[in-house]
């Protein structure tokens, strides 16, 4: 599988090279204020052609316009307030070659489009018989902001291909394994807590949730950077496939749970970016990685289980794993107090209910952190919005024969419960930020096809390398 995502990832890379723009077919970015001067500016042919398709400028509309040898130029309608996305759907339908921008832009607005030229060429073919695929590749001239941005091009690729590959070949085993060849490829190091010996090591409620499953339980623990630098720790949920348990889901509503190690994937994706680039801190990645599958040893609605932080809970629903291993993970996460604690995880159906699928729900316990992973996700196209952790709620977790319960038995206020639940695992003086993300897109838009996607990464790698660097 490693050597399949290396392959897939050094495609989408070369998407983008770093070279002269010699020869290149030029890129010319029309805004609408622009357009009628930029018009006045081509030939009497050029304009007759462009009438007649009518190009308007808007922002993401793109037009080919024919010369005496082929193409002579592709003009994009551009918004400069939102670069990001103005050439994904140029770069996944012109011809393939190469092609340059020719419009004066700052490095970092340079680097965003390149961004997404890359990824609207993204493409899980994991399986399906290969095909000469000529890429189509922007030429950039030097850019220290692409040096960086590729790193995180790289991480995004990684969680998508993590997210749509099927359960059978991405199992706790497996994403042990990805973790591992990464930490290997940064000088990382990497351990894991494997079975048994999460009782042993005090992760009961890991084991509890992963052990009716034969793909044995595991808590995977990565650590990267100066010893003495700040500490920066990600924790991803890895459920890497959710039949719900004893109570079991529906065949629709099982159907996507291959995604449900969504979580996990984000996390490892982050690492890959934030490694790349240097960013200086500590870092820290604990994912517990489970299958909630059905057999004898199942954990049951009813049970009581035990927490590394010392918490009994009790199962009201065995469809709501996903907690109850983050609640282990947290605590390990919380015990080294990190400057700053992220959790990303596929939680809840109630924060797709209340937001949708393609705004993450950000649950946070610092109003300064909270402020700048909005403000940094709004600048990068990336947004997430932000959600209470309304105290009244919190009773409603309260178990009547442990301290606490993994769900309420009611459809409402669901992804604020589910966080609060969460932070009942972490210290109230370690700034943390719980993202509840969808990781899947229902559609596909221009630089976004349907199938796993990165939520709330881009803006957390430019808050992170911002702060550090």
């Amino acid at each position: 599988m490693a050597t399949d995502e290396d392959a897939r990832t050094h495609a989408i890379e070369a998407c983008v090279q770093s070279e002269t723009p010699d020869g290149a077919i030029p890129i010319e970015l029309v805004t609408i204020a622009e357009k009628d001067r930029w018009l006045d500016e081509q030939d009497e042919a050029a304009r007759a052609w462009l009438d007649a398709v009518d190009f308007t400028g808007e922002p993401g509309r793109y037009c080919l316009i024919p010369g005496a040898a082929g193409i002579a130029k592709v003009a994009v309608g551009y918004d400069p307030e939102h670069p990001l996305w103005a050439c994904a759907a140029a770069a996944t339908n012109v011809p393939p070659g190469r092609y340059a921008l020719t419009n004066a832009l700052p490095d970092d607005v340079t680097a965003d489009l390149a961004l997404g030229w890359a990824l609207a060429q993204y493409e899980f073919t994991a399986y399906k018989s290969p095909k000469d695929r000529p890429p189509r590749v922007l030429a950039l001239p030097a850019s220290t902001a692409w040096d960086l941005q590729r790193h995180l091009l790289a991480g995004l690729a990684m969680t998508r291909d993590l997210i749509n590959m099927p359960a059978g070949d991405m199992m706790p085993g497996e994403l042990s394994a990805t973790m591992h060849e990464l930490a290997q490829a940064f000088g990382a190091d990497f351990r894991e807590t494997v079975g048994d010996a999460l009782l042993s090591e005090n992760f009961p409620a890991i084991h509890a949730v992963g052990r009716a499953s034969t793909n044995v339980p595991r808590l995977l623990d990565l650590r990267w950077g100066r010893a003495d630098a700040p500490k920066v720790t990600l924790v991803g949920k890895g459920v890497c496939f959710d039949s719900g348990g004893l109570d079991i889901k529906p065949a629709s509503g099982m159907r996507l749970m291959k995604k449900d190690m969504g979580g996990a994937a984000h996390v490892i994706g982050l690492a890959r970016a934030l490694m790349g680039a240097e960013v200086d801190i500590r870092l820290r990645v604990l994912v517990p990685a489970v299958e909630n599958a059905i057999a004898g040893n199942a954990y049951r609605p009813g049970d009581i289980v035990s927490t590394r932080a010392g918490l009994k809970v009790e199962i009201d629903n065995t469809d709501a794993e996903g907690r109850v291993i983050l609640s282990d993970a947290l605590s390990e996460a919380g015990s080294e107090s990190p400057e700053i604690l992220l959790d990303f995880a596929t939680l809840t159906g109630a924060a797709r209910i209340a937001l949708g699928t393609e705004l993450p729900a950000m649950f946070c316990n610092d109003d300064a952190l909270a402020g700048s992973l909005i403000a940094d996700g709004v600048r990068n196209e990336d947004p997430v919005w932000r959600m209470p952790l309304f105290a009244p709620y919190r009773e409603l977790i309260d178990s009547k024969v442990g301290d606490i319960v993994n769900g309420t038995g009611q459809p409402h206020g669901g992804a604020i419960t589910a966080a609060l639940f969460l932070e009942c695992f972490v210290p109230e003086d370690v700034p943390w930020a719980h993202f509840d993300i969808m990781a899947w897109n229902n559609r596909s838009r221009p630089g976004r096809p349907e199938g796993g996607e990165a939520m709330a990464i881009r803006g957390i790698f430019a808050m992170l390398r911002a702060r550090y660097t």
